[in-house]
């Protein structure tokens, strides 16, 4: 992880997301996402994150952060929604598969970097 929340607090402009909290107000669960489009499909939503805290998960509440996200895609008037997932991640892609997702094997990540790792 290079990202800080001094870094986000900077950048907030361009972040973007839902969360799920407690009733005492304690952030449980993120998706975060941001517009972006893409030549073959046109306008499209990336979810960069979604993350339910372990003793949280299995309560619909990672469903819940992904419908929220669909639903602003569909308000938006998007094309998609796109996202990665780990190989190793088998409950991930499970529980995107059973929400109707199409999880290929086809791309391989790139980066360049241009801060220092």
């Amino acid at each position: 992880m290079k990202n800080s929340v001094e870094s986000m607090e900077e950048e907030s402009d361009l972040l973007n997301a839902f969360v799920v909290e407690t009733d005492s107000g304690q952030i449980i669960g993120y998706a975060t996402y941001f517009y972006a489009y893409f030549t073959w499909s046109g306008k499209s939503l990336y979810m960069d994150d979604l993350y339910v805290k372990p003793d949280f998960r299995g309560k619909g509440l990672g469903k819940k952060l992904l419908n929220s996200i669909i639903d602003l895609a569909k308000q938006e008037k998007c094309k998609k929604i796109h996202w990665q997932v780990a190989r190793w991640n088998a409950n991930a892609i499970e529980f995107y598969q059973n929400l109707g997702a199409e999880v290929d094997d086809m791309e391989l990540n790139c980066d360049y970097w241009l801060i220092k790792r």
